[in-house]
């Protein structure tokens, strides 16, 4: 490695390899289109001499089909060997470039990440080896059955943890027929069936230009940035968009499963469909489970259940916005001995929060929380890129970032009252316990 690059890494070490911005200012989002007709997303971060930048394909895990582990497998295998690189030569020129590159699969994306420097002469080859893997993976034999072994031997280890066990047992309740249904890593029987040809139709499907978005931030001006995005994607086929998601059905009816698990602990869900990512609805959820189960040691949920009782060490509930809707979820983990009296507290919390809503000063001190924090959450690189990524995806505005706040603000008593009324049916939730000695062992299933 060369003597000016060491110097070159010692500074960014010392400025902060985290990119944080030297200022805090909401940063206005750029976005135009590649010559083939990718979007671009672009934020301009002159403070450090570096890049981030993130290929999105709409190629998560809901595209699975009847394949569950599929979108995992083919993203898992796209440094594996491309172009005619072996994995071990692939590794070694974006270490020598100083660069750094990840691969991530969640339930609606497919992305791959990279972090460079924007020295052209360590940029550009890191660039173009990211467009080789993107647009050329080998999915050699040996390679491929090596990497399906060892996700094989990593399921079969999951299958032991209860926390797995809950999961996925909780998603199928929740989800039954939807893609949304299964975990993104598949199950050790839906993988022992993959076969290479299954990788290589997936990925000519679903890796092509009308399925790709490009999300880039760093010290680069608009007309480098655009050759970066053309650079990055112009090899790949123009291809047909992946087809609309079919929606989440809601519940008919509640659900309770006892799983037992020889643990000392049992791990309970319990959750329903919630919303999706562009749901009106989204900002007076957000703040609402702020108050009920997001926000530490002082949540509702995390007095009644820890605070006031001592029945686990950690709860906390959430929603999932993905492109169709996602979960709600509160979880916890709790003696066995105690899963009972945890989950008659939870649903007692539930019910309160639904019927009475959050009191006045709960709702400033959340807006507080939120808005004060929300300079932390876009105060580096990868901060701002993983929102680029969100907004270009889901199709969220492109002032999303400065309105965020204000939206925050807007929400009211009334409106969090209404809508979480609206949006929880308790009545039909689902109920998922896993441990040793279930207190209702004929619900066994």
């Amino acid at each position: 490695m060369k003597t000016g690059f060491v110097n070159l890494l010692i500074l960014l070490i010392l400025l902060g390899l985290s990119g944080e911005r030297s200022s805090w200012a909401i940063p206005t989002i750029q976005s135009w289109q590649t010559d083939n007709g990718v979007p671009v997303y672009f934020v301009p971060a002159p403070e450090l001499p570096m890049v981030d930048v993130e290929v999105v394909f709409d190629a998560g895990s809901a595209r699975d089909g009847d394949k569950p582990g599929l979108a995992t497998l083919t993203n898992s295998l796209l440094n594996e060997g491309a172009g005619g690189h072996s994995a071990d030569q692939i590794a070694e020129q974006f270490d020598n470039l100083g660069a750094q590159v990840s691969y991530s699969v969640d339930r609606d994306m497919a992305t791959i990440s990279l972090r460079s420097l924007t020295d052209t002469k360590l940029l550009q080859p890191a660039l173009e080896m990211l467009a080789v893997l993107i647009t050329q993976p080998d999915f050699e034999a040996s390679t491929f059955e090596r990497v399906r072994q060892q996700t094989l031997a990593g399921l079969k280890y999951q299958q032991q943890s209860p926390d797995t066990i809950a999961e996925q047992a909780f998603y199928q309740a929740v989800f039954a027929e939807h893609p949304y249904a299964t975990l993104a890593d598949g199950t050790p029987e839906s993988v022992a069936k993959l076969t290479r040809e299954d990788l290589k139709a997936f990925h000519t499907r679903y890796y092509v230009a009308s399925n790709a978005l490009v999300a880039i931030t760093g010290a680069l001006e608009r007309t480098a940035a655009e050759q970066l995005a053309n650079t990055l994607v112009k090899q790949l086929v123009k291809g047909d968009k992946a087809p609309a998601l079919p929606p989440v059905k809601p519940l008919a009816e509640a659900k309770t499963l006892h799983l037992d698990h020889p643990s000392t602990q049992t791990h309970l869900i319990i959750g329903q469909p919630g919303t999706a990512r562009k749901d009106p609805d989204y900002f007076t959820l957000y703040v609402g489970n702020y108050i009920l189960g997001d926000n530490g040691l002082v949540s509702r949920l995390a007095k009644a259940v820890r605070e006031e009782r001592g029945l686990a060490y950690s709860v906390y509930s959430y929603f999932l916005p993905l492109r169709e809707t996602g979960p709600f979820v509160a979880s916890l983990e709790t003696r066995n001995d105690q899963a009972q009296q945890a989950l008659q507290v939870v649903q007692s919390t539930l019910r309160d929060f639904v019927e009475f809503g959050p009191s006045t000063t709960e709702l400033e001190e959340a807006k507080q929380g939120i808005t004060g924090s929300f300079p932390l959450r876009i105060k580096s690189n990868s901060n701002i890129i993983g929102y680029l990524s969100v907004i270009g995806f889901y199709q969220l505005p492109l002032d999303y970032l400065q309105t965020f706040n204000q939206k925050i603000e807007a929400v009211t008593l009334e409106n969090i009252k209404a809508v979480f009324q609206r949006r929880l049916q308790l009545d039909k939730l689902v109920t998922v316990m896993v441990g040793g000695n279930p207190q209702n062992p004929e619900e066994n299933r």
